[in-house]
């Protein structure tokens, strides 16, 4: 019996030596030793801080659904186990920073604090076999890591199409096996209201639903002409929060404003500049419509909406400030998303009470309406101890004082906003919307573009127009997942696969660790990952090529 266990532990030893050690985003510094350590259910999990018991559950949880089996948890030192640290009064930059190192006789993970211990788990996982065994055999490294930025982030729009709360969450548990940190919540637009407001019923009663929605490119070329939507109620939302903590990972709620706003309009018509005016009269004229048509509806199509906000009556103030009171105290995110993008000003131009507005504040043109607008806002949110961040046309008529901007149409929003020292989120279309296609030719509808992996990977978030004092007010980056033509879960994956592995290695990594030919060579590793997980994926990176600029 001890030749056979011998001769086990050697061809595993062997094994791992033929493989690379791959793990994505590419830590600091990893050295590759000698020896294995083997993981069985016999292994203990030693836990002394309370504060680590976030993450040895992360671990637990995924041994079982992936391999089948649990560790017990001990506080009790061994050698012989895989032991977490957390060490205390570590100050950032360097908060989420972590070590780890495995030897034959065990694993210690040593974290800055208790999410850098939680990243840690996430390397390990990466260290483990990709194919369900009993006995998990990972190679002896010792590895140092920290992350480049402290925003890493990923957008799900819920509004276009409703995801219920399971996907929610494995779309979070995606972010953490990513040690991405930010989950923004798109939860409002001009096709459906997804969160309980316990003052305006009407949101989600009526809100939260469309007669029928419609079918290929917009305009489209038909209706399904089917009751649609869903929405989240406020405790669902509080489970949603605390699954996402349980991970490190802060949720920030996005409710559209000025623009977008149609789904609220639905629900309460007085919101708008015109409430007389039925929705039909703002549907593409090439489009289908389902069901009735009278009145103020949920929007069935795509695009952007001249039916927005009064920004001249002040009952529209009224309503987005009670919004904001009940969806503030759900989420602890110190940002509030107001959005702010793709505001037309048409019904603005022509509404008397915004005219009204701009002469009584001396307001020059609607672009310092919607200024004012985002101003009066921000000043709610500081109100209440929380930062208001935008998309990019918030600096349009003049930047909110204490704003952050989410840079989306190209990088020049980001830029003007640090040289006017403010905080930046870049997220530029041509590398983050992981709504465009992946190759040229794609097998299924989306929105349009070619976002291919290479050129997602070959982003640098820092723009040369910077100087480096302003180059540090870029906070992070984030992809977004806008889901016109998404409508299941596996076609979330299927988008959003192997794009966060590229993603995640800019928010991450380190300029100078990121390679493109080292990050391709660690893919087929992740994919084996992904059929562990069996999650959905895109398949044709080896054919993925830069061919011009993505729309």
């Amino acid at each position: 019996m001890r030749f056979l266990n011998t001769l086990f532990f050697i061809c595993l030893a062997l094994c791992l030596h033929a493989q690379q050690v791959s793990i994505i985003p590419e830590p600091v510094s990893l050295k590759v030793n000698k020896g294995i350590f083997a993981i069985s259910k016999s292994t203990p999990l030693v836990v002394t801080d309370k504060g680590d018991e976030l993450s040895a559950a992360f671990l637990n949880d995924y041994l079982e659904t992936i391999y089948g089996f649990r560790l017990a948890i001990t506080s009790k030192a061994s050698l012989k186990g895989i032991t977490l640290v957390t060490r205390k009064f570590v100050k950032a930059p360097d908060a989420d920073s972590y070590e780890l190192k495995s030897t034959a006789t065990g694993v210690k993970i040593e974290g800055d604090t208790y999410a850098g211990t939680f990243h840690g788990i996430q390397t390990l996982i990466q260290l483990l076999p990709t194919v369900k065994q009993a006995t998990l055999a990972i190679p002896a490294v010792e590895i140092k890591d920290a992350p480049r930025f402290a925003y890493r982030g990923m957008m799900l729009d819920v509004s276009r199409h409703f995801f219920p709360v399971p996907m929610v969450k494995k779309f979070i548990d995606y972010l953490a096996l990513h040690k991405l940190n930010r989950f923004h919540w798109h939860l409002t637009d001009d096709q459906g209201w997804r969160i309980e407001i316990k003052k305006y019923p009407r949101l989600t009663e009526v809100g939260g639903f469309r007669n029928g929605t419609i079918t290929g490119k917009h305009p489209g070329t038909g209706n399904t002409n089917e009751r649609y939507g869903g929405f989240y109620t406020q405790e669902q939302i509080k489970e949603v929060v605390k699954y996402a903590s349980d991970r490190f990972v802060t949720v920030v709620p996005e409710i559209e404003m000025p623009g977008h706003g149609s789904a609220a309009i639905a629900a309460y018509p007085e919101l708008s500049c015109f409430p007389e005016v039925p929705t039909i009269r703002y549907f593409p004229a090439k489009g289908t419509w389902g069901g009735d048509s009278t009145g103020k509806q949920v929007m069935q199509a795509w695009g952007v909406l001249d039916d927005v906000f009064c920004a001249g009556k002040e009952n529209t103030f009224t309503f987005l400030q009670d919004v904001l009171t009940e969806v503030i105290p759900l989420f602890p995110s110190q940002l509030i998303h107001v959005g702010g993008d793709e505001c037309p000003k048409k019904n603005w131009e022509k509404c008397p009470n915004c005219q009204k507005r701009m002469k009584e504040n001396n307001l020059k043109d609607e672009h310092e309406l919607q200024s004012y607008f985002v101003q009066r806002m921000e000043k709610f949110i500081n109100s209440h101890g929380r930062t208001l961040i935008g998309w990019d046309e918030i600096l349009e008529g003049g930047l909110a004082p204490n704003a952050v901007v989410m840079s989306w149409r190209g990088e020049k929003g980001g830029i003007e906003a640090a040289k006017l020292k403010h905080k930046v989120v870049m997220t530029p279309t041509t590398y983050f919307y992981f709504d465009y296609k992946q190759v040229e030719k794609e097998d299924s509808l989306t929105i349009g573009g070619n976002l291919p992996l290479e050129k997602v990977y070959s982003y640098e978030p820092y723009p040369a127009e910077l100087t480096a004092d302003e180059a540090k007010l870029i906070t992070g980056v984030q992809a977004n997942l806008w889901t016109e033509y998404i409508t299941k879960p596996e076609k979330i994956e299927y988008m959003v696969f192997p794009r966060m592995e590229a993603l995640s290695e800019i928010a991450w990594s380190a300029k100078d660790k990121k390679n493109w030919a080292k990050f391709e060579s660690k893919l087929p590793k992740q994919y084996q990952r992904y059929d562990l997980w069996g999650a959905n994926y895109h398949k044709y990176y080896y054919d993925l090529k830069v061919k011009g600029t993505a729309k």
